[in-house]
């Protein structure tokens, strides 16, 4: 088994400890699970709802690590070229006008020709090509449930063999294999064989106590007031029912945006004066403002 990438994490205590410098406020489970995808050199699949810290917690272990983050963006129909690598066209053209001008009335070689045209300078890495040729590297796969399961096949193979063959230069093998973290806001069932490749994280929803820390983590200087009322609102708007319930990110932009009003707690009308930090569909803000007083109360 190849080593895992090298970092300060000793244990899930001390990754935890690590992971809250950055200002990711990780639980035992979160920290364990991570602990040993690193240890056993095997991709943390995290599955939630989104706004859960799933993307956050890729940027947090590249911070730890030291590494270079690397993100692939999936979406419907993304294909293994848009994932691996494709080749610069326009500078392979170039390039064959200029051997013809420099030839002059003496004929190419074709061979050395072609060749020199699938030289690595004309090729461009996407994502996971760059993962397996970066040390130390953090190779995140956002949201694999928008891809197909043609894309979940190639991804199989990548995950396992850690190398990918390219037809014109040969196979490109990782020497340090990156830390693989995928992300599913489960809108599908991503298969069981890419899974079984994995370790498995549920990320749900902090706890009221944990929210407000993480609060305090992100904007130091919070009242702890208005910290406990945001915290408290945006747990009720995640029981309500809305198009799209807040997440941690909005928690933290909401109470930045009332700092930066200049409110010290939660009213009736620093609430709706802020709440498109929070809430992003007109649906939601519109249902939401009649019951402000509810909300607030509760």
């Amino acid at each position: 088994m190849t080593d895992s990438p090298a970092g300060p994490a000793e244990s899930p205590a001390a990754l935890a400890a690590a992971l809250r410098s950055t200002g990711y406020l990780a639980d035992d489970g979160l920290a364990t699970a991570t602990f040993l995808a690193m240890r056993m050199n095997r991709p943390l699949f995290c599955e939630g709802e989104p706004g859960t810290g799933k993307t956050a917690l890729a940027q947090a272990l590249a911070q730890v690590l030291g590494a270079k983050l690397i993100r692939l963006q999936c979406h419907d129909g993304i294909d293994a070229a848009q994932a691996l690598y494709d080749w610069d066209f326009p500078r392979q053209l170039l390039h064959l006008r200029a051997l013809e001008a420099t030839a002059g009335e003496n004929p190419l070689d074709t061979e050395a020709v072609e060749a020199s045209l699938y030289d690595p300078r004309f090729l461009l890495a996407r994502p996971i090509l760059q993962a397996l040729q970066t040390t130390p590297s953090v190779l995140l796969i956002d949201e694999i449930d928008r891809a197909d399961d043609e894309f979940e096949a190639f991804l199989l193979e990548v995950l396992t063999e850690h190398a990918v063959t390219i037809p014109e230069i040969g196979e490109v093998r990782a020497t340090v294999p990156p830390l693989v973290v995928l992300t599913s806001n489960r809108t599908r069932e991503v298969h069981d064989a890419l899974k079984r490749r994995c370790l498995y994280l549920w990320l749900d929803h902090p706890d009221l106590a944990r929210e407000i820390e993480i609060l305090h983590s992100r904007l130091p200087g919070v009242p702890e007031r208005l910290a406990a009322q945001v915290a408290g609102a945006v747990r009720a708007l995640r029981q309500a029912d809305l198009l799209k319930p807040p997440g941690v990110a909005e928690t933290i932009d909401w109470a930045r945006a009332l700092q930066l009003v200049g409110a010290t707690h939660l009213d009736v009308d620093s609430a709706a004066a802020t709440l498109g930090a929070v809430l992003k569909y007109r649906e939601d803000a519109d249902r939401v403002r009649k019951q402000l007083d509810t909300l607030l109360a509760s």
